[in-house]
C-alpha cells in the first residue's frame, strides 16, 4: 500500500530510507540462510509505524552465505540514492549479531557523528533495525549461533560525491540513514539533521567558532572576497533560526553568518526561515530602512516596487544612499539575531551582493573575520 503526504498543495508519495532497505535486505538474507529457501518479497515495520513491503532481488546463495538486494524507492523525493541497490550479505558466526559496511558504504573519519571514528556510516537506528531482524530470524528458525551482515552499495562511492559526506568526514561511500524508515518528499527534517551533524562534528574536534552561510553564493564570496577558509563552514540553507538554536545547543562561542542580501535582508524583519513559502518581506524591510535612515517616502515606495534586491540596491546606489540604508538594515539584523540567540552564542553577520561586494556588517563581524583568518 502506498502512502502520501501533502506539501505546497501537492500530493507526494512517500519513499523508504536506505536504512529501511538495508534492514529488509538483511532480514531476507538471514531467513534464506537459515531456512534454505529463496525469498522474493519481505515486509518489515518501520519506526514510523508504516509497513514496508520490499521486493528481494540479486539473490546469491551458497552453503555458508546469502546475499540479496533491495532497490531504494525514494517516492517523490529528489534523493540521490533513489533507485540504487542496497545489498546485504549474511554469514554465520559463533555468537552475536554484528553489522558492518562494505563497498560503497562510507567510513567515519571524524568524531562527533552518530557512529565512532573507523565505523561504517550505518547510523544507530538502521543498525538496530538490522540486528533486530537477524535476531528474530534466528529465534524463528531455532538457530543458536550468531550472524554477521555486510551492507554494501556498489554505486555508493560515486553517489557520495553528490552529498555532504566528505564535508562531514565520511569517506568512501554513502551513509545508511533513517530514523523513521520513511522518506518524506521535500522534508525539512533531513536538511536540519545534516546541519546538526556537521555542527556536532566540528564541536567534537574542539571548534567553537564557526562560519555559517546559506549556500554556494556565500561560500564563494567568503572564500574569494573575504579571504576566509571554507574548512569550518556550515551550510544552513534557509534554516538560519534553527542553526542559531543549534549553536546554543552545542555551546558554540560564536557564529559568523555570511550571506547574499536576497536572503539575509529578511532577518531585518525577524524572519528566521528565509524560504519564500514562509515569508518574503524583502522589499518591505528595505523600505523601512529607507525611512529609518531619514530618507523620503517616495524612495521607500520605489523599494516596494522592486522585484529583486539587486534592483533595489541599484536604485540606492544611484541615489547615493546605499550606505545609510544598509546601516539601518544591519542594526535591525543584529537585533533580530541576538534576540534569537538569547544568552547563547555571539553572532555577527556580513551581507553582500555579487555586483557591489560587502553591503553591510554588524558591529562585531570584522573581529570574527580576523579570528578566522588567524586560525586558517
Amino acid at each position: 500500500m502506498e502512502h502520501f503526504v501533502y506539501r505546497d498543495q501537492k500530493k507526494l508519495r512517500l519513499g523508504y530510507t536506505t536504512g529501511a532497505c538495508a534492514a529488509a535486505a538483511a532480514k531476507a538474507a538471514a531467513r534464506m540462510l537459515l531456512g534454505g529457501e529463496k525469498i522474493r518479497q519481505t515486509t518489515l515495520m518501520t519506526p514510523r509505524g508504516i509497513l514496508f513491503t520490499a521486493a528481494i532481488e540479486q539473490i546469491k546463495i551458497t552453503c555458508d552465505m546469502v546475499s540479496c538486494a533491495v532497490r531504494k524507492d525514494a517516492g517523490d523525493d529528489h534523493d540521490v540514492t533513489d533507485g540504487v541497490y542496497i545489498y546485504a550479505c549474511v554469514t554465520r558466526t559463533d555468537s552475536g549479531f554484528t553489522v558492518d559496511g562494505g563497498e560503497g558504504v562510507g567510513r567515519v573519519t571524524r568524531p562527533g557523528l552518530d557512529q565512532p571514528v573507523g565505523s561504517a556510516a550505518i547510523n544507530s537506528v538502521p543498525r538496530r533495525m538490522i540486528i533486530e531482524e537477524m535476531r528474530q530470524a534466528a529465534d524463528d528458525y531455532g538457530y543458536e549461533g550468531g550472524l554477521k551482515v555486510i551492507i554494501s552499495v556498489p554505486d555508493g562511492a560515486s553517489i557520495a560525491r553528490r552529498t555532504m559526506n566528505a564535508k562531514l568526514g565520511i569517506e568512501g561511500g554513502i551513509s545508511i540513514l533513517g530514523t523513521s524508515g520513511i522518506v518524506e518528499p521535500m522534508s525539512e527534517a533531513a536538511l536540519v539533521d545534516t546541519i546538526r551533524a556537521q555542527i556536532s562534528m566540528y564541536c567534537a574536534q574542539g571548534l567553537k567558532d564557526l562560519i555559517v552561510t546559506p549556500g554556494n553564493y556565500g561560500e564563494t564570496f567568503l572564500s574569494r572576497e573575504l579571504g576566509l577558509d571554507l574548512e569550518h563552514t556550515v551550510k544552513c540553507s534557509n534554516f538560519i533560526g534553527d542553526t542559531i538554536d543549534m549553536a546554543y545547543e552545542f555551546g558554540l562561542d560564536s557564529i559568523l553568518l555570511v550571506g547574499h542580501l536576497g536572503k539575509l535582508v529578511k532577518l531585518g524583519s525577524g524572519i528566521m526561515n528565509t524560504h519564500s513559502r514562509y515569508a518574503d518581506g524583502r522589499m518591505e524591510t528595505l523600505a523601512s530602512c529607507v525611512l529609518l535612515a531619514g530618507l523620503d517616502a517616495p524612495l521607500a515606495v520605489r523599494m516596494l516596487a522592486c522585484n529583486t534586491t539587486d534592483e533595489a540596491v541599484g536604485i540606492l546606489v544611484a541615489e547615493g544612499c546605499l550606505k545609510e540604508v544598509m546601516e539601518q538594515l544591519m542594526i535591525k539584523t543584529a537585533r533580530a539575531l541576538r534576540q534569537r540567540a538569547s544568552d547563547g552564542s555571539y553572532i555577527e553577520a556580513v551581507v553582500f551582493s555579487n555586483k557591489y561586494g560587502v553591503l553591510g556588517m554588524t558591529d562585531g563581524a570584522e573581529r570574527l573575520m580576523e579570528l578566522h583568518r588567524r586560525r586558517a
